[in-house]
């Protein structure tokens, strides 16, 4: 078998491996053993399972959660004569077809597909023709309730880790806290005393992180204005509102400062132009809401700013991991506004109905299907008893009705379907109070982070479970601190 290292100089261009690296990919095709790694966004994790990838004689099937990323990352590999694919909703039932034969075939060797495929048994029956070398499954926090960004599909990987004979398992992930760790390795159907678990604690050190308490969205505005005249090169700017982020944008606007917006209610064409813009350089700023990020591979972005208090720690830590990749000193800024809390606050709530929301909204589907598809939302909202414009329950149940394969198509189409009945989970009032509380904790944690006096990486560090990490030196507590003891 071929050096690991050889692969690396050939298909990538580097002369070494760094960090962990070399130890998870010795793990992965010297040892065959599963493995969960936790790096920190942009520290290279994709290349643990693609070297491993161009080493084993099968295939290996990657499960990431966003449609928008795979081919980005699918083309980045061909380009570097790495046969690499993806399959989803996006292709022709052709064209998933052509795609599905060339990786049994062998010559693909990398495919990209989200966990939505494994519903298809014709995409499951096909994969048991084969050997499938390596299961690598990227943004692994997506798999537990207690994770910030849970998906119902990827709950069920481990019963599709069975349909296709349980290969030889990777998953990768920058943010999970020990309960989600050990969550993962449940969920996947591995065993905690056959996994091996890779940090590499919170390493960048290049990244100067400060928060500040702010009184008011007034003494905002110059603080951000000072940021961006200060810094060359590129920066985001974080915002939990898409009205804050248009008030300042037009502020901004006015000044002459040239910047793009990203948020979820501009058309999908719009949101990908601007990201490419951005990625591309032609524009150096953007004010984006936390649906911007995913994919962002740019080395040069020199300040992260977040404008309103976001929910959670994995959350932040993973958006401030956008910043200074290129290893030279960035900024990554929180403005603490006690008012933003509230805001949180009611996001946690609508983004968690309770049980008895979902058998309502369940029931009136059953009852009014047509005139749902026919009126849209606002018949929803009437008939669910709240007319709140800012109230998304409706929203959020009805996305988790389609991640839990409950409904196809959608209300804004006018063709949503009801495919089966709704799963024991959403029917758990218990579990629903559970799950509420733990938001609330993790809303919790970006407070005390905010207060804390003890230096802010240390603080990072401990709540996903790596203790013992020396101070920074390079953030404000520790600017603060030094001479004190």
């Amino acid at each position: 078998m071929e050096n690991p290292l050889n692969i690396l100089k050939q298909y990538f261009g580097f002369d070494e491996f760094r960090g962990e690296q070399e130890r998870i990919i010795n793990r992965i095709v010297f040892d065959k053993g599963h493995s969960l790694i936790l790096m920190p966004t942009g520290s290279g994790k994709s290349l643990c399972y693609q070297v491993p990838a161009l080493m084993f004689a099968g295939g290996t099937i990657v499960i990431s959660p966003l449609i928008a990323l795979m081919q980005d990352q699918a083309d980045a590999l061909r380009r570097k004569n790495i046969p690499a694919g993806f399959i989803n909703s996006t292709l022709s039932k052709q064209e998933r077809e052509q795609r599905l034969n060339q990786f049994i075939k062998g010559r693909i060797k990398l495919l990209y597909v989200t966990p939505e495929r494994f519903r298809k048994k014709e995409f499951t029956d096909r994969l048991k023709e084969i050997k499938i070398s390596l299961l690598a499954v990227d943004e692994a926090h997506c798999i537990s309730e207690w994770g910030h960004d849970f998906r119902p599909d990827y709950s069920r990987i481990g019963e599709f880790r069975e349909m296709i004979n349980n290969p030889l398992t990777i998953a990768l992930t920058a943010t999970a806290t020990a309960e989600v760790q050990k969550d993962i390795i449940h969920k996947l159907n591995l065993k905690e005393s056959g996994t091996k678990i890779f940090h590499q604690g919170i390493e960048r050190p290049n990244l100067r992180l400060e928060a500040a308490d702010i009184f008011d969205e007034k003494e905002k505005f110059p603080i951000i204005k000072d940021l961006i005249k200060r810094y060359q090169g590129s920066g985001i700017i974080y915002f939990a509102l898409i009205q804050t982020l248009e008030r300042f944008s037009e502020k901004l606007g006015d000044l002459g400062f040239r910047h793009g917006t990203y948020h979820g209610k501009l058309f999908d064409v719009l949101r990908k132009r601007r990201q490419r813009d951005f990625i591309n350089g032609k524009e150096n700023l953007i004010l984006a809401t936390n649906a911007f990020g995913m994919g962002i591979d740019k080395p040069d972005i020199r300040f992260v700013v977040h404008a309103e208090v976001p929910s959670s720690i994995e959350s932040y830590y993973q958006e401030i991991g956008r910043a200074g990749r290129d290893g030279k000193h960035s900024l990554c800024k929180l403005l603490y506004n006690q008012e933003d809390l509230y805001t949180q606050m009611e996001f946690i709530k609508w983004s968690n109905p309770s049980a008895d929301f979902y058998s309502a909204l369940y029931d009136l589907l059953q009852r009014d299907l047509a005139r749902a598809n026919s009126e849209g939302f606002d018949f929803l909202r009437e008939q669910m008893n709240f007319k709140n414009r800012k109230d998304f329950r409706i929203e959020t149940a009805l996305s988790m009705l389609d991640r839990y394969g409950i409904t196809e198509g959608s209300i804004e189409n006018k063709n949503l379907e009801l495919m089966d009945e709704l799963p024991d989970i959403l029917m758990d009032d218990e579990f629903m109070k559970k799950k509420l509380l733990n938001d609330n904790k993790k809303l919790l944690s970006m407070v005390n982070y905010f207060k804390s006096t003890e230096c802010r990486r240390v603080f990072i560090s401990d709540y996903f479970g790596f203790p013992g990490e020396a101070a920074c030196h390079n953030c404000d507590n520790c600017s603060r601190n030094v001479g004190k003891n």
